[in-house]
């Protein structure tokens, strides 16, 4: 396979700028007055990196997506954690969410469109998870989806895609897609950095590259939008397009153009990043969020940061936050996992100290250990498998908490999951915004094991070496 050049980050501003507020007030005024609602199937709680005042539901229940259809928001989110799904468990679940949501769409009598949001480094259930939502939509509608909207585009984690090229920035270099750890994922891995060699690579080969629409940045940044309008309506039978990105303005001009194409009767399933979403909605930007607006209640305990991510970029924000005086690491023994006895004995020792250094008022940092653990001849499955076991015995070291921390931050994508869905047990949340860029905070529910805490979900792939520490300095009220 030929090798891709890498690119100097100079080129993300090489290109034409556009008034951000004049694409804003079209854009605005075609959401205003299209009907569709917006449900945005999560795979992990990182999803919703650029939005607010949004909810989140951690279910796909009849009465959640009925609330969810009722809500004033254009969108709402659906929280499916399918990354830490086997292949059969995300194809059930997918067909469960796609019968679910036409049944009650059916009910209120309203149109919806569905966002399938992936990982912006390409990791992920692709294609089963839109292949699926497609069989559903078909099946309970009558009607055909005319083709599939690929943007990975995620500004905020440094992700852009240039002449179909996905890259993935690391401080002034872009590096292709395919070349980074991401690529070399146990259970996600891939080849391809073009986007359009991507979709036959991970279709093995059901769609070509050939066949694969691609809207240019030159195109959108010319403001073609008639043009590429025309090329949406001279979509059909799934076919695939690819949106190339490196700015919101990006997107914004090709969901003006994705909007006259609805108009007129085009149907799509979307495949995105989260930079996606918050121009699909044409959700206005919201400055960091402060400690004030995150922690509203009184609290005399500490908070506590639990680190599951194994990526590099994770493991150096750890050692960045060791800096941070007055905050307390545990190292929880995640190689036990082999050995049940002495698997449960290493969770319930770090259960106690955790609980006699919040109950103080402190901070508590627990992470497992930062090698992730494989084996020779190791399967996907199995790999899968160990990993969400680790995952449940990480969540449960806030699940079992008797004392209610002043905030939780969860590093990592099925860790965030776990410790929203099993551990504090959410089933609806509000997105206050982002505490770092890219970094969304939850409000937790009523209903929830702690209510009406900060809920910070830090992907593992996201921020520089110290953005960790400026997270927790935040809340602590240090920065």
């Amino acid at each position: 396979m030929k090798q891709i050049p890498r690119l100097n980050q100079a080129i993300l501003n090489s290109y034409p700028i556009i008034n951000k507020e004049e694409l804003q007030i079209p854009l605005k005024k075609a959401v205003a007055s299209d009907s569709y609602k917006i449900i945005v199937l999560d795979d992990d709680p990182t999803g919703t990196q650029t939005v607010h005042d949004i909810s989140v539901y951690t279910d796909w229940s009849y009465e959640s997506i009925s609330q969810g259809f009722r809500e004033e928001q254009k969108a709402f989110y659906i929280l499916t954690n399918s990354r830490g799904f086997t292949e059969s468990q995300t194809r059930i679940a997918h067909r469960k969410i796609g019968a679910m949501l036409a049944q009650v769409a059916k009910e209120q009598q309203k149109k919806y469109l569905v966002v399938s949001r992936g990982d912006s480094t390409l990791r992920g259930h692709y294609p089963l998870e839109t292949m699926t939502l497609r069989e559903e939509w078909e099946r309970n509608s009558g009607q055909k989806v005319d083709g599939e909207i690929i943007c990975p585009y995620f500004k905020e984690g440094g992700r852009f895609t240039i002449d179909n090229i996905h890259y993935v920035q690391y401080g002034d270099e872009l590096v292709p897609a395919g070349e980074t750890e991401f690529s070399k994922d146990k259970t996600f891995g891939y080849q391809s950095s073009d986007l359009t060699a991507y979709i036959e690579e991970k279709s093995k080969g059901l769609f070509k590259r050939e066949d694969v629409a691609t809207i240019s940045i030159q195109d959108l940044r010319a403001l073609k939008i008639d043009e590429i309008t025309d090329k949406l309506l001279n979509m059909h039978s799934f076919q695939k397009i690819v949106v190339n990105a490196v700015d919101s303005y990006d997107i914004k001009v090709f969901c003006i153009a994705l909007y006259r194409a609805l108009a007129q009767g085009k149907y799509f399933l979307f495949r995105t990043a989260a930079g996606f979403v918050k121009e699909l909605c044409a959700i206005e930007d919201k400055e960091l969020l402060t400690r004030r607006e995150m922690l509203t209640r009184q609290s005399t305990t500490g908070g506590i940061v639990v680190v599951g991510s194994h990526t590099q970029k994770t493991t150096s924000q750890v050692e960045q936050l060791r800096e941070l005086k007055g905050i307390h690491f545990i190292e929880f023994n995640s190689d036990l996992v082999l050995e049940d006895g002495l698997f449960q004995r290493e969770i319930t020792s770090v259960i106690k100290r955790e609980e006699e250094l919040l109950a103080k008022g402190e901070t508590v940092v627990v992470y497992t250990k930062r090698t992730l653990l494989a084996f020779e001849k190791d399967s996907k499955e199995e790999a899968l498998e160990r990993s969400v076991k680790i995952s449940d015995a990480v969540q449960s070291l806030v699940g079992k908490l008797t004392i209610t921390p002043a905030f939780v931050v969860a590093k990592g994508g099925i860790t965030s999951s776990d410790i929203g869905t099993k551990a504090l047990q959410i089933k609806r949340a509000n997105v206050l915004g982002q505490i770092r860029p890219g970094i969304p905070v939850w409000e937790t529910g009523r209903e929830s094991k702690f209510p009406k805490i900060p809920y910070v979900i830090f992907p593992g792939n996201v921020g520089e070496k110290n953005t960790l520490k400026e997270v927790v300095e935040t809340l602590l009220g240090k920065s």
